[in-house]
């Protein structure tokens, strides 16, 4: 089966699942510091694993709840629910998201907002796409009234209290959306101009990486560097590519002043 069709079809169950499970009320398991989990979570993951046996069986799986192996040169990096936080409370922000990893660089990115039934579609070296638009990141590069997602918590593996306050004196305006995926498709249509990301895991920017590039956008490590996917990673910066050395700076300054014992 044709790789964008497969990442399309299986976000577009995803899709389903979320809408048909979302309600308040929701069951949820808590996975210790790292935030909650649900029955959509397990499904969804464990029916990317089913397909992919089934279609690309010499692939590998990277999911948030499930893997399979994982060392393959050909990774489906998944995010079954990103945002189970507010997907979990009532809160219409989250995504699916899916990313073809091939050593270790996204080729193929897949995000389904299921709520606004927008689909972001990219393929490294043909553009990225929603709903069949083509779209691109902004070109400003004052940060001034610009919105910028920062998702970092207290036990991140790369800690940026107060990195908001930075910025905000600088004249943007800060969000935590609970959904980072949510706000990187934001930076690829032009309605964000960065997002930070302070944690370790690949599934969270995978699908991004290859959208928002294609979008013309940027997406580094906290340090400003490229990075693999089929691993941990250090952070993520995601912007129009204009303010990008800028939130880099901002970044290792925080991360300075913010080393924990």
């Amino acid at each position: 089966m044709d790789h964008k069709k497969f990442a399309i079809d299986v976000a577009k169950e995803a899709g389903e699942i979320i809408r048909k499970n979302f309600t308040l009320g929701m069951k949820k398991e808590w996975k210790g510091d790292e935030g909650p989990v649900t029955e959509t979570d397990y499904r969804i993951n464990t029916i990317l694993v089913e397909r992919v046996q089934k279609e690309f069986s010499q692939y590998g799986v990277l999911g948030e709840e499930e893997s399979y192996n994982e060392k393959a040169a050909n990774l489906w990096v998944c995010d079954p629910v990103d945002g189970t936080i507010a997907f979990s409370h009532g809160i219409p922000i989250s995504t699916f998201s899916l990313a073809l990893v091939q050593g270790g660089e996204p080729v193929l990115g897949v995000v389904y907002d299921p709520f606004m039934d927008n689909l972001y579609v990219a393929e490294k070296g043909k553009g990225a796409y929603r709903n069949g638009e083509k779209i691109s990141v902004s070109d400003v590069s004052d940060i001034k009234q610009k919105m910028i997602e920062i998702t970092t918590w207290y036990r991140a593996p790369y800690y940026l209290a107060g990195i908001g306050d930075k910025i905000e004196k600088d004249g943007a305006i800060t969000t935590h959306l609970c959904s980072l995926i949510f706000a990187t498709m934001l930076v690829a249509v032009g309605e964000y101009v960065g997002t930070i990301f302070s944690g370790s895991s690949a599934h969270d920017v995978a699908a991004a990486k290859v959208i928002v590039e294609e979008a013309s956008g940027k997406v580094t490590d906290l340090d400003g560097n490229e990075q693999r996917y089929d691993k941990p990673i250090k952070g993520a910066i995601i912007s129009n590519g204009k303010i990008h050395d800028y939130l880099v700076r901002v970044v290792k300054e925080s991360l300075k002043e913010n080393t924990k014992e």
